[in-house]
């Protein structure tokens, strides 16, 4: 099945194209259209998956994602404004580093989210929910991956999701998560198509 994701972000496409092996997901683009407003991640990936049923032919199927990371020292900041979190020129992971200068412990538990919401050509709406536990390291740590990948090492791990590489995440991301929940969501919906 071919599906249009709302987003010109190559990184968001492989691992969802990864994470959803029997579609073929191509980026739609031309979401800078698209107003990050809501006040939660559904309500944004809804706002993109909306935007891309109204530009798409009648036949697609498309897909809007929104995802995060929260930290619980930061009050749940970075959270749906994670894309925004850093001015432009700014590093995002410095400017986390920075606020967290000084916290330890339960301070530094965070956890990734995303959130897929899939419209058929019938405008019927499905749901896929994923998120990754962890905690924010003391210092950047690998190559792979991209945004707060090189400070975020996920519980039961002691290296960053950037030191553990793309293949992992791939397969244990919160946006594999979520497109695993989405594959449950849409059960046999898309094998009738």
């Amino acid at each position: 099945m071919r599906i249009r994701l709302a987003s010109g972000n190559p990184h968001k496409l492989r691992e969802l194209a990864a994470a959803l092996p029997t579609w073929r997901v191509e980026l739609l683009g031309a979401t800078s259209k698209v107003e990050e407003s809501g006040e939660t991640y559904y309500a944004n990936a809804q706002a993109k998956a909306r935007f891309a049923r109204a530009i798409c032919r009648d036949d697609a199927w498309v897909l809007g994602e929104d995802s995060g990371l929260e930290v619980e020292g930061l009050g749940g900041r970075p959270g749906i404004r994670s894309a925004r979190y850093a001015e432009p020129g700014e590093d995002p992971i410095a400017k986390l580093l920075d606020e967290l200068d000084g916290v330890a412990g339960q301070g530094r538990r965070a956890r990734y989210i995303c959130e897929l919401v899939c419209l058929s050509p019938k405008q019927d709406e499905f749901r896929g929910v994923g998120v990754l536990e962890g905690t924010i390291a003391e210092r950047p740590r690998g190559s792979e991956g991209f945004g707060f990948d090189p400070v975020f090492v996920p519980e039961g791990e002691t290296r960053t999701v950037a030191e553990l590489g793309d293949a992992w995440k791939r397969a244990n991301s919160h946006r594999a998560r979520a497109a695993g929940a989405l594959r449950k969501a849409l059960g046999r919906t898309v094998e009738e198509v």
